[in-house]
């Protein structure tokens, strides 16, 4: 027996078009009814041979004997095929196998057709019967086994067809000559109406077959599309929990902190210059923290208008060096700046908020050492890298930093509100540059933007 074809791993339902879902289906569904046919094939030569037995030639007894074994043993070794290697594959893989292996349904009808050379008008008529009423039989069973996949069950039914009228030809124009009787003109009408009634039955039940298979996948479809939408709205009421609650604590502090300030100031006037530096600092808080939730806010409400043109990177890194040093310079930092000349195609000034909060978050979380921001090629692609010195993130935090209001417990990242990844990775995504990192904790980082154009 031949191998069978080179299979790939099987692809999940979810990546399947609805025309190749319902294609496997109706391969795997003829090939489930293919072993037990072969049973019942069995049984049948049995009961064809004690039907016949002596009273037809034996020798052609015999042969059409040996050659119905024969053919259903290679079909028997086919099905074994499939189980082993085909039985979860879908794609090409399945319809190679069914077009290498499909004409053995052909060969088996057209042994069971020329059964008709063996018994027609040489078997007592009362034998005869029996055994059409035998081939009528699996014509009308290969309706409900073989129908599930066209090309196999057309090929079948042709080759029971073409056999049993090739007998009957044979007896009217060899063995009786013309004219004959109109018995035997009366029969061959028959098998050709039968005939044509078959194939018509057999190509109903496979539309009913597809059609009830497409009502499948496009319910599967809409369940699955139903489930993630639910999954969707109780993740974002969660999101927004979550988010509530964050920015409530975050606000607190600094307004509480107000509270007390300006209590103090109204009972102590005279500390004013002490005071007022308080007060401005806790103010600042609160303003940085509703202009980041402004930002947020903005990025999931509206749709981003991503202006794409030419960014000339060395500009963009002095724009940057301009912004940041002075805060650099107040936490005692060294910010170094290294970009080779060259341009990429992105939103100027998305690109720079992008760049500029991994920047930010750099230098907020770094207290001694400096921070490096270079452009380098890699694989041929431009990126934006920024190395710092900083307190390092472990793995298990390094997804979780770009959620709304996550900060690292524990490692001297207290400052800021936990938002500043949260809005870069929005920004990735509009603009279609690919954010990374490495990151040791207790030794820095890296985060890097492809600007893949």
């Amino acid at each position: 027996m031949d191998s069978p074809p080179t299979t790939r791993p099987a692809r999940s339902v979810a990546d399947l078009s609805r025309e190749e879902w319902v294609e496997m289906r109706l391969i795997h569904t003829f090939m489930r009814y293919a072993r037990p046919a072969l049973h019942s094939a069995l049984v049948l030569i049995v009961v064809m041979v004690a039907i016949l037995y002596h009273r037809v030639d034996m020798l052609s007894l015999g042969l059409w004997t040996a050659a119905a074994v024969a053919v259903t043993v290679v079909r028997y070794g086919i099905i074994g095929i499939y189980q082993r290697s085909l039985a979860g594959v879908s794609g090409p893989p399945l319809r190679a196998f069914m077009a290498k292996y499909g004409w053995t349904w052909s060969a088996s009808a057209l042994v069971w057709g020329a059964s008709m050379f063996v018994y027609f008008l040489r078997a007592p008529v009362y034998d005869q019967f029996l055994c059409m009423v035998v081939l009528v039989g699996m014509a009308g069973f290969a309706v409900g086994t073989f129908s599930s996949w066209l090309p196999c069950f057309k090929n079948y039914v042709n080759g029971l067809g073409v056999s049993v009228v090739a007998a009957l030809l044979y007896e009217l124009v060899v063995e009786r000559g013309l004219p004959s009787t109109f018995n035997t003109y009366g029969m061959l009408a028959l098998v050709l109406i039968y005939w044509a009634v078959i194939r018509i039955s057999g190509q109903r039940f496979h539309e009913v077959q597809r059609i009830n298979l497409e009502l499948q996948y496009d319910n599967s479809m809409l369940i699955k599309s139903l489930t993630e939408q639910s999954r969707a709205a109780l993740e974002a009421v969660e999101i927004k929990n979550r988010f509530i609650a964050s920015a409530a604590h975050d606000l607190r502090q600094p307004v509480h902190a107000l509270d007390l300030y300006a209590g103090w100031l109204a009972a102590e006037p005279e500390f004013v210059e002490q005071i007022t530096p308080k007060i401005v600092r806790s103010t600042k808080a609160v303003n940085d923290l509703f202009n980041s939730l402004f930002d947020l806010a903005g990025l999931e409400t509206d749709p981003l208008r991503v202006n794409l043109q030419d960014v000339e990177l060395a500009g963009l890194l002095q724009d940057l060096e301009a912004q940041y040093a002075p805060f650099a310079r107040e936490r005692g930092l060294r910010l170094r700046m290294r970009a080779a000349p060259g341009k990429v195609r992105s939103d100027p000034v998305l690109l720079q908020r992008l760049v500029g909060n991994l920047l930010s978050n750099a230098l907020r979380n770094t207290h001694r050492g400096g921070v490096l921001m270079a452009v380098r090629r890699r694989g041929g692609v431009p990126r934006i890298e920024i190395w710092d010195t900083g307190v390092g993130i472990a793995r298990e935090h390094q997804q979780a930093i770009f959620q709304e209001f996550y900060r690292i417990p524990l490692q001297g990242t207290e400052e800021g509100f936990g938002l500043g990844l949260a809005i870069v990775s929005r920004l990735s995504a509009a603009l279609g540059h690919p954010v990374g990192l490495a990151s040791r904790a207790g030794r820095g980082s890296v985060f890097w933007v492809e600007l893949k154009s």
